[in-house]
């Protein structure tokens, strides 16, 4: 029971985000691709947008900062601030790296290729980045909290072991829920060689969680070392995964390819744009706000949505006494049908009582005449 009613809760929730919370879409331009990768609208109605540029091969790309062109509601919006770009130069990324750790993760060295590249990525975190590290088979296990200290993380990555099946969807809504008091630019890469076998939760019920953390989920596929195949994966929840979330997903073969992907994610994580502007629309009215960036000097563009917040929409200073005064309209409204009733009640009411007395009434048949009198 307790299962089905979450299971109701979460299918309520994806509704919901596909309402309110960012939807992306990627446009490529000759070379150059462009992803909005998360909106952070924390400070609204400063809106900071994280920013890919990459070309097909998913490496990044450098631009003139002052070619990235971005609109809200097709409204071209002038930047207050433009940070990173260059390689290592975005600001600092949080990254929780999601390990499949079940059995099948023994063949053929797989394990041993999968710790060694999740270290290549912790080595080339910069000062400031952190990175927390989540394993999962039949059950889910946070075994190093979110941290910058690259010599914790490389140590616990050594001391992983196998276990049995597979739970990737309740792992990534663990690694969610660990990120959500997390401020800047956030991130989950997960590895897995199966499919999921054991996850009380869905594809779609992650996606659901995203939006109110707002980060990106990028995926890898790891096929069994010396060959080519990809049977036994899920590369559709994958694919779905990366690109609902604004990451990326890629499939990986053999150790060589493996470290490879992980050292590009982490170069395309540190070379993102973050760009702030203020939204002309500054109250948290829960309605959905179209975004585009572009860049002016390859038409590359991107468009995606974000929603401001608000559970019941903010009202202007200059609007306060009509919200006000409706306010009081409405409880008015309310109050009047029980007033007239008590006022009806009150008038309605007599001063006497009308009884009926029968007299001289004499039971039974030989009763001739009963008189009746009224008082």
């Amino acid at each position: 029971m307790h299962k089905k009613l979450l299971r109701i809760f979460l299918s309520l929730g994806l509704f919901l985000s596909l309402m309110f919370f960012p939807s992306l879409t990627v446009s490529a331009q000759g070379d150059a691709q462009v992803r909005i990768t998360q909106v952070d609208n924390s400070n609204f109605p400063n809106v900071t947008v994280y920013v890919s540029v990459t070309n097909s091969a998913g490496e990044p790309i450098g631009v003139d900062p002052a070619t990235l062109q971005i609109s809200e509601n097709g409204q071209l919006m002038q930047p207050v601030d433009i940070r990173g770009g260059g390689a290592g130069q975005a600001e600092p990324l949080t990254t929780m790296l999601v390990m499949d750790i079940s059995g099948s993760m023994d063949k053929k060295d797989k394990f041993t290729a999968a710790k060694e590249a999740a270290k290549t990525y912790v080595s080339q975190m910069r000062s400031g980045d952190q990175a927390g590290l989540i394993t999962f088979d039949s059950q889910v296990h946070y075994v190093q909290p979110i941290t910058t200290d690259t010599a914790a993380l490389t140590e616990t990555i050594d001391l992983l072991r196998t276990g049995s099946d597979t739970a990737m969807f309740n792992a990534l809504l663990e690694a969610e829920k660990a990120l959500v008091g997390v401020s800047g630019r956030k991130s989950i890469i997960v590895l897995t060689d199966g499919l999921d076998n054991q996850s009380q939760v869905t594809a779609d019920d992650v996606i659901t969680t995203i939006g109110p953390s707002g980060l990106t989920i990028s995926t890898i596929g790891f096929g069994d070392a010396g060959t080519a195949s990809q049977a036994g994966l899920d590369e559709a929840a994958l694919k779905s995964l990366a690109e609902k979330s604004g990451g990326l997903y890629s499939y990986a073969a053999d150790s060589a390819s493996l470290s490879a992907l992980y050292q590009q994610y982490g170069r395309s994580l540190q070379s993102e744009y973050a760009i702030t502007y203020v939204s002309p629309a500054s109250l948290r009215d829960g309605i959905n706000r179209n975004l585009s960036v572009s860049i002016s000097q390859t038409g590359a563009v991107t468009q995606g949505l974000y929603n401001p917040g608000g559970v019941l929409p903010e009202v202007g200073g200059s609007s306060w006494v009509l919200f006000v005064s409706m306010l009081a309209g409405l409880l008015l409204l309310l109050i009047i049908p029980t007033m007239i009733s008590g006022v009806g009640g009150m008038f309605g009411k007599s001063k006497g009582k009308g009884r009926i007395k029968l007299a001289n009434a004499s039971p039974g048949p030989s009763a001739r005449k009963a008189n009746i009198k009224i008082k």
